[in-house]
């Protein structure tokens, strides 16, 4: 299973930041948006599909050990993204605990985030997840539905978002009452990823909701709404 990074995106969403791709192998069987389940993954469309699919392919990428070497010679402060598809290290729903902390080490310094499905209902995971959140490296626990959502935030393992419908545009609740903001970087045209940064807060108070997106949008939402 390979990682690609590029040190400067010319994604728009997520702003000339450094961003990374792993492997497809690296998807829980347990997130709904896989293919294998019901679909709707936006990484699935578009120029992103076509370059994931090299990645997976081991077409494009390279060793985990190469792509730490990269992650540590980051300058210090740097913020940046990993996988723009794809999951933590570790294939199916189990997340290697000794490669994220690989990850979480090269990180130190630098101001990583990412998300993840792999099931917080495993132990070794959630153990795995708040180990980074709590040394620098922000593991975002992502739910399909504000329901779940109350669920992952009340483990305290990290920071939760969630999946919201298509026309989703104005912060809301979850039903406990938590407050999900949506995301700025969907809503106007001059915010990014780079300069938000809200996903990259380990120890934040609110939940991040992005509107269901890409080609497979509708069955997205139909997730989230469910």
């Amino acid at each position: 299973m390979l990682t690609h990074i590029n040190l400067k995106s010319k994604n728009k969403k997520t702003g000339p930041i450094p961003v990374s791709t792993t492997g497809a192998q690296s998807c829980p069987t347990a997130c709904p948006f896989n293919n294998a389940n019901a679909g709707g993954c936006y990484a699935e469309s578009g120029p992103l599909a076509l370059h994931w699919r090299k990645v997976t392919q081991g077409k494009s990428g390279e060793s985990f050990a190469r792509f730490l070497v990269k992650i540590e010679a980051l300058p210090e402060g740097q913020l940046w993204r990993h996988n723009q598809a794809g999951d933590l290290q570790g294939k199916g729903d189990v997340i290697e605990p000794f490669a994220l902390r690989q990850l979480v080490n090269a990180n130190r310094g630098k101001r990583g985030f990412t998300y993840t499905h792999k099931p917080m209902d495993n132990a070794k995971n959630r153990d795995a997840v708040k180990h980074a959140n709590e040394n620098g490296f922000t593991i975002n626990l992502s739910a399909n539905t504000p329901k779940e959502a109350d669920k992952l935030a009340s483990l305290n393992v990290g920071p939760v978002v969630v999946v919201l419908p298509i026309d989703a545009t104005e912060n809301t609740t979850t039903p406990q009452g938590r407050k999900i903001v949506v995301c700025p970087a969907t809503q106007r045209d001059n915010v990014s990823c780079a300069t938000c940064k809200l996903c990259a807060i380990a120890q934040r108070d609110f939940i991040v909701g992005f509107p269901a997106h890409g080609n497979g949008k509708k069955k997205a939402e139909q997730i989230a709404l469910a």
